[in-house]
Formats: structure tokens, C-alpha cells, sequence
């Protein structure tokens, strides 16, 4: 205890004193206090060596890889989810010797695009002075996940960063309404209940008093709408006269196929429950149908559009590699082909003359939903916090991948008056795409005319 301080002399003593062959009195120590230790020449007293994880990705896979505890065990993410499918087992048992060569595990994650999606994150946060950020990647074809950062985030070299509640997996673990990407799900189940068509009218006049509730338009055309334009426009008042169409038992039906009142299952451990109402009153079913009084998490809404835009199949995603024919062996139909075709032409249209316009990149075909949401707070809703989100994927005629950033509490951007998803969630979209579609190998693709992009697409294929 000259040497060091902080240890408990009596409850020492006591273990000293007991008949066990083998005693921890410090871990993870020092060279120079080992030596310090070593000089004090105390018969008994030894040193062991010990492995300790390094993580060379830092920061940018924490959430991802997770960490382990002062014994290598894994407490979170990865770590922990490989430890408890058997590995620690197989090591208690002999069977799996500190030494022997073991197949590294394979993740789906690219870490190219893993970089760009946090790098871009951490400027959007910068740039609109946000809370915190979310950003993910999915192959839509096969529901891997390509990416997924959450910022603030930690080195799990230093686990106990893990601990600040601001450093939380928002991807995984944190809830939001996340206001009209909700509008994706309620006009595809519109459409593939076949109550409405892409070109039948709604009558968006007039606010929608239900109750002793009055639903309106943020930017109201007030006049009957086309479906097409309940989506361009963001109606949430035909939207949710879409919702009644539908039924609130097929609603629910909907909602529950595409896996958003379920906890999402990954091979990571964490993982938040969504709020979903107790009571499905009118008002409920109205209000959910463009994303207000569900909360669900980032990945449970990227994953729900993965299936409305890859021809109707969801599946969970996945951190490990995995084929189409796989994932369509372990997915489930949620809508009809036709309908995905449907709905990947209206995010087409909102992404180029819609709220998505600032989404677009030239050669990539982005088409994309904005949403942006108030938070909740005790007593209703912040009219000064928001959430913004913008639901992408590219290209959208036959989406390859989906896209979704999520701004929490963004600001106003410099010369800007507003802070919706459309002036800060899309650019940032936009941002990734431009960086992650070369290193997908997704070729660009321009209009024939355009000499200089043709020359482009032409130098990018060779």
C-alpha cells in the first residue's frame, strides 16, 4: 500500500489471509509502477501479462464493434453479441485457446462508407449547430447495413465514454416521431389496399377537425389534391384522409408488417422498444399516418422504406454479409411489386420538384422524403426543437441503396429563416450520396444530350 495507496489494507489482508491459491491485487498497471512493485521485494508477489483489445477503427465503428471489460469480455455491441452466441463458452471450455487462429468475423459494414457518412454527419452537426445526428446506409436489396453512425459517439478504447448518456446508439436506441417519412408507409398502404391511386383526387380544402383536434397544412395548397400531390406537398391533411380510407385495423396491419411495434432485431444487442399508442383512436390513426404520436427508431424507419422501395419485401437488417436470395428467404411481402414501383416514382417527383430537391446528385437519381417533426416534451410538443430527417434512396428506378440522416435540434443554417429537413437533413444526403456512390460502384448515369456528363459517365466506367 506505499506503493499503492488506493487499496483497502484490512479487506486485502483478509483475502491474504484466505485459503485461495490466487489473488487480483492490481490490474492494469503501469511499466514504472510494476518496477515500483517489484523493488519492494515482497516474497509472494508476481506479475502477469495480459491481452487488451485495441480498436484501431476508434471512434468511427464504437457503436458498431461495441467493447469489452477488464477481462476481454464483450459488454456491448459486437463484443458482446459474439461472446454470448458461444465464443466465451467455447473459451471456458478449453476449446477456444487465447493463441489459436479463429476466422476473423466478417461484418457487412463498408468502412469507406462508414467514414464518409460520419464525416459528413459531424459537419452537418457543425454546420446547423445540432443536438446530435444519425445517419445509416442500407443495401436495399439485401437490408445489409453498409453504415451506421451515431454522433456524439466514443472511442471504445475508452470505454467509459459508453457511459454519457449524450454518447447513446440514437440509431438504434433512441426514439423519435419522425414526422412525414411516416407518409411513405401510409400512401403505400393507400395504394396497395388499392382505396386510392397515384391520381386520385383528396379533397385538402379545409383543415381536418377530428374530436376536439384540428389537423392542418404547413404550407397549404387548399384545394382537392392528387395523391401524387398530397405527397409532393406534404399534406398532412390528405394524408391523413388516406389513413381513413385505409381502416385503422389494416393501418395497424401495415405498421406491424414493416416491423415498426416491434423491438428491431440485429445481431447488436442494443435495441429500443418503439412507442406505439395503447389506444388506436381516430385522432391516433390520423396523426401516426404522417409520423406524430409513434415513435420508432432511425433504423426501424430506414429498414420499413427498404421494403417499400425494393419490390415489397422486408426483412431485418443485418451487420453480417448477406445475399438477395437470402434475404428474400428470411423476408416477408409487405406490398404488392406494382405498389413499390408506386411509390419509388413519388419519391422520384418530390426529389425533383418537391421538398427532396436539395437532395438531388447529378447522375445518381436520388429521390427522397423530407420529414420534419417537433419534439415532444412534457405537456405537447416544442415548437422551437425539432427533428429533421430526409429518407433517400438511389437510384430510385431501381433502388440500390437507402439513405436516412436525422438532425436533432438543428438550427438555422446562416442567411437562413428556417431549419426544415429540406434546407439541412437533404443537403446532407445529398453530401453522402456524392461521396459513397463511387465507392458502391454505382455509375452515374446522365441525360443523353449532356455532352460533358456523357464524357463523365464515359471516364468513370473506364
Amino acid at each position: 500500500t506505499s506503493v499503492l495507496p488506493e487499496l483497502d489494507a484490512e479487506g486485502l489482508r483478509a483475502d491474504l489471509s484466505s485459503d485461495r491459491g490466487f489473488v487480483w491485487l492490481k490490474r492494469e498497471i503501469s511499466a514504472q509502477m510494476r518496477e515500483r512493485v517489484h523493488d519492494l521485494g515482497i516474497p509472494g508477489i508476481g506479475f502477469l501479462t495480459e491481452t487488451r483489445r485495441f480498436y484501431p477503427g476508434g471512434s468511427s465503428v464504437g457503436h458498431i464493434v461495441g467493447h469489452v471489460d477488464v477481462d476481454n469480455a464483450g459488454i456491448a455491441g459486437l463484443e458482446r453479441s459474439i461472446d454470448a452466441s458461444g465464443l466465451r463458452a467455447l473459451q471456458a471450455a478449453g476449446l477456444a485457446r487465447k493463441g489459436r487462429a479463429m476466422a476473423p468475423v466478417r461484418l457487412s459494414i463498408d468502412l469507406r462508407v462508414q467514414h464518409a457518412v460520419r464525416d459528413e454527419l459531424s459537419r452537418a452537426m457543425e454546420r446547423y449547430r445540432a443536438k446530435a445526428a444519425v445517419g445509416i446506409v442500407l443495401d436495399a436489396r439485401t437490408l445489409e447495413v453498409m453504415a451506421m453512425s451515431s454522433l456524439p459517439d466514443y472511442d471504445p478504447n475508452h470505454p467509459s465514454q459508453s457511459l454519457d448518456e449524450k454518447r447513446l446508439n440514437r440509431a438504434l436506441t433512441g426514439v423519435f416521431e419522425l414526422g412525414s417519412i411516416f407518409k411513405t408507409f401510409t400512401t403505400a398502404m393507400g395504394l396497395d389496399t388499392g382505396v386510392v391511386d397515384i391520381n386520385s383526387p383528396v379533397d385538402a380544402r379545409y383543415p381536418l377537425t377530428i374530436g376536439r383536434f384540428t389537423i392542418k397544412d404547413f404550407h397549404a395548397k387548399s384545394r382537392w389534391l392528387t395523391v401524387s400531390e398530397v405527397f409532393k406537398y406534404s399534406s398532412n391533411i390528405g394524408t391523413a384522409k388516406i389513413a381513413r380510407a385505409v381502416g385503422k385495423e389494416r393501418q395497424q396491419a401495415y405498421l406491424k408488417s414493416l416491423g415498426l411495434f416491434d423491438r428491431m432485431q440485429t445481431e447488436l444487442p442494443e435495441g429500443a422498444m418503439p412507442l406505439v399508442p395503447d389506444r388506436w383512436a381516430d385522432i391516433t390513426a390520423a396523426t401516426v399516418s404522417y409520423g406524430h404520436g409513434m415513435a420508432v427508431t432511425p433504423m426501424h424507419a430506414a429498414a420499413a422504406a427498404a421494403a417499400i422501395l425494393n419490390g415489397g419485401v422486408y426483412a431485418a437488417p443485418t451487420f453480417y454479409p448477406r445475399s438477395e436470395a437470402e434475404m428474400q428467404g428470411v423476408g416477408h411481402r409487405v406490398i404488392a411489386p406494382e405498389t413499390s414501383g408506386k411509390l419509388r416514382e413519388l419519391f422520384y417527383i418530390n426529389a425533383q420538384e418537391g421538398s427532396g430537391r436539395r437532395a438531388r446528385v447529378p447522375g445518381y437519381n436520388v429521390g427522397g422524403k423530407t420529414g420534419t417533426a417537433e419534439k415532444a416534451t412534457r405537456g405537447g410538443y416544442a415548437a422551437d426543437k425539432r427533428i429533421n430527417s430526409f429518407l433517400a434512396a438511389f437510384p430510385i428506378d431501381s433502388p440500390q441503396y437507402v439513405t436516412l440522416v436525422v438532425l436533432d435540434e438543428p438550427r438555422p443554417e446562416e442567411g437562413e429563416s428556417a431549419a426544415t429537413a429540406g434546407l439541412n437533413a437533404a443537403p446532407t444526403v445529398a453530401n453522402i450520396v456524392t461521396r459513397i456512390g463511387p465507392m458502391l460502384d454505382v455509375t452515374p448515369r446522365f441525360e443523353d444530350g449532356d455532352a460533358v456528363s456523357r464524357a463523365i459517365e464515359i471516364a468513370y466506367q473506364e
